[in-house]
């Protein structure tokens, strides 16, 4: 009932702002609720993406479009609620055939490939955690596909929305000047100081060890990523771009990409199949657990890169907006008012 209310109010609430912070609330509450229901690796994916990736992303966007909801036409937004209201009950009707928590006769708990995942893929992989090898092994076809959707995105960014650049082809953020709130909050940079090298260690953590437990690559991937994000509030976007160069993180996304990809070559070169990691190894199961840490190195790398590209993406478009504004502030009265005469002409 307590993340129905809070939806609502998200759904009501006419300020953005409000309705951002009260999405991010319900992401957190939804990992909570993973973790009581035992799927540790979506809760750390809903707690990092949900939660904090996408809040970033909501606040930047309304650092540029304002957070104030303008009124439309009555009758589009009575048709925008029709809309919501179906779409609504067609998913509380789709939920009537599913069965209920904890049934035994479940289709989960009596299919036979569910039961053989369960049963022999921990003695067939030597991998304790049966989600890291259902994910890279048995379905990493799929897997392969789903980083090639977020290395689509990420290009998808680029082509829209990539770094602003001038006429004469320099880009608008320069990397000059230091953000005026970089010596403000004093107390939070301290306490994120701290914080930083602990997230990417954890992420590092949850990479490595994504065969004995919860995470893996897309899971250390946002965890990485947020720590960035947490950098680049502390010092700045300019001083982040210093450091993690955006054309870096550009190439990362294909890189990842690549690594993934080309595992499944070396197998095929090898005499195996692609993706077939029994061939790294004169073991099976070692080859397979060197193929499983390669890719999924190659998942968080593009991961990674992916989310710290779009962060680039929006901090650039508010900086150029900056950059605008700041320019016809700067200009002499006499060109305002031309300015203004030329457009009320």
């Amino acid at each position: 009932m307590f993340l129905l209310a809070i939806a609502f109010k998200a759904c009501v609430t006419r300020n953005l702002f409000e309705a951002a912070m009260l999405f991010g609330i319900f992401s957190f509450l939804s990992a909570t609720l993973f973790v009581v229901l035992d799927a540790a690796d979506v809760a750390m994916t809903e707690a990092a993406v949900g939660a904090g990736v996408s809040t970033i992303l909501m606040l930047s966007t309304l650092a540029v479009t304002g957070h104030s909801v303008r009124p439309g036409p009555k009758g589009r937004q009575m048709l925008s609620a029709a809309v919501a209201v179906a779409l609504g009950l067609t998913l509380i009707y789709a939920t009537l055939d599913m069965p209920k928590l904890g049934d035994p006769t479940a289709p989960v708990h009596t299919d036979a490939l569910a039961k053989h995942y369960i049963e022999v893929s921990p003695v067939e992989t030597g991998i304790p955690n049966m989600v890291t090898p259902l994910l890279a092994s048995y379905r990493g076809y799929d897997t392969f596909g789903e980083t090639a959707v977020v290395f689509t995105a990420g290009i998808g960014v680029l082509a829209l929305i990539g770094r602003r650049r001038r006429k004469d082809g320099s880009l608008v953020e320069d990397g000059k000047g230091e953000d005026a709130t970089v010596e403000k909050h004093r107390v939070l940079r301290v306490v994120s100081k701290q914080l930083i090298p602990a997230i990417l260690l954890y992420a590092g953590y949850v990479q490595a060890h994504g065969d004995f437990g919860p995470g893996g690559g897309f899971q250390a991937g946002v965890i990485f990523a947020s720590g960035l994000m947490l950098y680049m509030l502390l010092v700045g976007i300019d001083e982040a771009e210093r450091v993690l160069k955006p054309r870096v993180m550009e190439l990362l996304i294909a890189i990842g990409l690549l690594i993934y990809g080309g595992v499944g070559v070396i197998n095929m070169l090898q005499g195996g199949a692609f993706l077939d990691y029994t061939t790294l190894a004169h073991d099976g199961q070692h080859g397979l657990h060197y193929g499983i840490l390669a890719v999924e190195l190659g998942v968080g790398i593009t991961v990674t890169a992916v989310i710290t590209t779009i962060i680039y993406a929006f901090a650039g478009h508010m900086r150029a907006r900056q950059v605008e504004g700041h320019g016809h502030s700067d200009a002499p009265e006499g060109a305002q008012a031309q300015v203004l005469e030329g457009e009320g002409a």
